[in-house]
């Protein structure tokens, strides 16, 4: 179909196109939502440490947009957190924070807040061709709570490419090359969270490591790497040419993304969402953009959906998600074989099938 049309009296969202194997469960869902909700209910976005912005996450915000009123928020010397919010997301901040803001996000979770901290806690620069640490205090202060987003790089063997340009004969040519710096995550633990998310490709990662002794706060990974992973400590210079053996994933399942839930006297208790890398759902802005996966942008949705209490298009914004890519600790003559057992099993079946056509007819005959 080209298109679908929901109508609530004089208002109307429309459907432009209706792909085969979309999600058009979510698709209306959403419009109706849009249509049916008057008052949203308000996602702050914390500002002025040089976190991200409400311009460099269009993807993210036009799908929380849905649901929510997603306001950027900067504390004052004497103001934190309103009490009109429920929710808060910090992405990727860059600057020195404050003590005196981190006593405003405590007085937040103490009163039964929900917060999500995508964190970078170590940074690469393809121009440079260098890793470094980052540190903006919030590691220090999340290490206080139990939770250690440790300063180095997570590598994986499953991983996302990088385009390098190479001379082949006369031509200068863009050739894709594994970059395990970029890890792509496909084992999640069962949780509203992660339903229906199948693969999410994470830039310049961190090891999660939980540390609290308090019988009080629940803690556990939502999302961890591969067996074939492990670690490297910066300042360290990138060979995007390496020929990376198994003696280089050493670790196995290194926790990245992570939740925690506390009891607070007197309140519901507060939620926490971790996430050790601060960029898998930024865009950008202007050349820098980039169309990020469905995946990565459902992931920290449905985080915020959860912590928010609104966990009901969880299922159906994932349903449309296809991604079904090789395991990574198959070998790779494993995964050629696969890849052309993929390919030219359906012809062999096809020429068996019009050799036996043939063989019959002409007994027929």
């Amino acid at each position: 179909y080209l298109g679908a049309l929901v109508q609530m009296g004089d208002r109307k969202e429309v459907i432009p196109f209706i792909q085969p194997g979309a999600a058009m469960e979510y698709a209306l869902s959403t419009n109706i939502k849009k249509l049916s909700v008057k008052d949203k209910p308000s996602v702050a976005l914390l500002q002025g440490h040089g976190e991200a912005s409400l311009a460099t996450i269009p993807q993210l915000n036009n799908q929380l947009s849905i649901l929510y009123s997603v306001q950027p928020l900067e504390f004052s010397d004497t103001t934190g957190v309103p009490f009109q919010y429920k929710t808060l997301v910090v992405i990727a901040p860059k600057d020195t924070v404050p003590q005196f803001h981190f006593n405003y996000l405590d007085e937040f979770l103490n009163r039964g807040g929900r917060l999500l901290v995508a964190l970078n806690t170590v940074a690469g620069d393809f121009n440079t061709g260098m890793g470094n640490k980052v540190s903006t205090g919030f590691e220090t202060w999340l290490k206080q709570k139990g939770i250690e987003v440790e300063e180095n790089f997570v590598i994986d063997a499953s991983c996302s490419n990088i385009m390098v340009r190479q001379q082949q004969g006369q031509f200068m040519m863009n050739t894709p090359v594994q970059f395990p710096y970029l890890p792509a995550i496909t084992n999640f633990t069962e949780h509203p969270i992660t339903d229906g998310i199948e693969s999410v490709v994470l830039i310049f990662a961190s090891p999660i490591r939980f540390t609290t002794t308090d019988t009080s706060v629940v803690m556990f990974p939502l999302a961890v790497t591969s067996e074939k992973s492990g670690i490297q400590n910066p300042p360290l210079a990138f060979d995007v040419m390496k020929q990376w053996t198994l003696s280089d994933f050493t670790l196995s399942s290194l926790p990245v993304a992570a939740l925690v839930e506390g009891k607070v006297s007197g309140t519901s208790g507060y939620k926490m969402v971790v996430f050790s890398d601060g960029d898998f759902a930024v865009n950008g802005e202007g050349q820098n953009a980039q169309q990020l996966s469905e995946d990565n942008i459902s992931f920290m949705s449905n985080a915020i959906d959860w912590l928010s209490d609104d966990t009901g298009l969880i299922e159906l914004r994932t349903k449309g998600v296809t991604a079904r890519p090789l395991d990574a600790s198959l070998e790779d003559g494993t995964k050629t074989l696969l890849k052309y057992l993929n390919f030219l099993l359906p012809l062999a079946l096809v020429i068996i099938y019009g050799v036996f056509r043939f063989q019959l007819k002409r007994k027929k005959r």
